[in-house]
């Protein structure tokens, strides 16, 4: 396992004359980080993480039913769970999809937490084989791979693709979602599958005419719908592609190979999630006023604060990364600093954009 990250200090007397060099611990900060040359450990900490996430899931879906009230409007309840779950078409009718739901997350939670068991106590769990020449997980080889970290890549990809595709047959064929303008649970039976209509949300081209929210600002249900599916596409087809293909010769010299850079970029992913949320949050086709109620500000501040602190983990990460692999340099600071200054225009303008409406 690799050391502890520590900071010397130099404290310095008036005189001049000695210095006490002092030797302090920042080994805590580190979290998941100690494990990356564990691959086992490594893998079973990841499993444990989406394990206790699916058991939050459950637990706190089954705490809000027994304090649902069927008579109060569910926006005036203070839930958090049971709103998406409306949204999404379930338990509109009859609670017990509510249940089903909660006890799925519960039982999903064990199976992954006994899998995270099992990398941990299993120390050749993740030396195995990766087509003909990738061969996965052996102490510190996992990182400076190209071919093993593709692989890695493009199952994730397929997988959030999977997920991607899963919500569009849900509101095509499987009972519908939530309409805030019929104001009931209909199936989408038209989804947009015009690329045009669909990209070019990303540069604020909507039905509606130009609007700087771009994505966030998506008006009807098809589009919704039909955004989804071509992220699914999209996903799934990146995902085929990093899992059979090594990455190109001009990328590897480019991109750095260290376990901290790859958690960095990791970090910066769900941190743009965040981000971009945070514009959602307005939207009230995805946050409809009768369900989610009309007080965004709370729900603003919290996809503010989480992406801080994954944007935050994505700069020291990276930083330490760039050291450790010898790239790094002055700029390095410079860069992060107007990354932070560009989080926090994005922060402000969402919070104004709070007040105006």
């Amino acid at each position: 396992m690799q050391s502890q990250p520590t900071l010397d200090v130099a404290v310095n007397r008036v005189d001049g004359s000695s210095s006490l060099s002092q030797l302090r611990d920042f080994s805590w900060l580190q979290g998941n980080a100690r494990l990356i040359n564990r691959t086992e450990l490594l893998l079973g900490a990841h499993l444990a993480h989406a394990g206790l996430i699916m058991f939050w899931a459950g637990s706190f879906t089954l705490l809000e039913i027994s304090r649902y009230v069927a008579d109060v409007p569910l926006a005036d309840q203070g839930l958090l769970l049971l709103p998406r779950l409306v949204n999404l078409g379930w338990g509109t009718d009859n609670i017990e999809a509510w249940f089903a739901i909660a006890i799925l997350h519960l039982a999903s939670s064990a199976v992954l937490a006994a899998g995270g068991l099992f990398h941990v106590f299993n120390k050749q769990s993740t030396n195995y084989a990766v087509g003909d020449d990738r061969i996965m997980a052996k102490e510190e080889g996992l990182w400076s791979n190209p071919e093993t970290l593709s692989f890695i890549l493009g199952q994730h990809l397929i997988i959030l693709g999977f997920a991607a595709s899963l919500f569009v047959l849900k509101a095509t064929r499987f009972g519908g979602i939530y309409a805030p303008l019929a104001g009931s649970v209909h199936l989408v039976e038209n989804a947009t599958t015009n690329p045009a209509v669909i990209l070019g949300y990303l540069f604020g081209f909507t039905r509606h005419g130009w609007d700087p929210m771009g994505m966030a600002a998506v008006d009807n249900l098809p589009d919704l719908v039909g955004g989804h599916l071509w992220i699914s596409v999209i996903c799934i087809s990146g995902g085929i592609w990093h899992t059979v293909r090594a990455p190109f010769g001009w990328f590897r010299e480019k991109f750095i190979y260290d376990g901290h850079v790859i958690l960095s970029y990791s970090l910066a992913g769900v941190g743009l999630m965040a981000l971009i949320s945070i514009f959602f949050v307005f939207n009230e086709l995805v946050y409809p006023i009768e369900i989610f109620g009309d007080n965004r500000l709370e729900t603003v501040v919290l996809q503010a604060v989480l992406a801080v602190v994954f944007l935050g983990g994505h700069v020291w990460h990276n930083l330490l990364g760039q050291k450790r692999s010898g790239r790094f340099s002055e700029s390095s600071y410079y860069e992060a600093a107007m990354a932070g200054f560009a989080t926090i225009l994005v922060v402000a303008l969402a919070i104004g954009l709070n007040s105006v409406a």
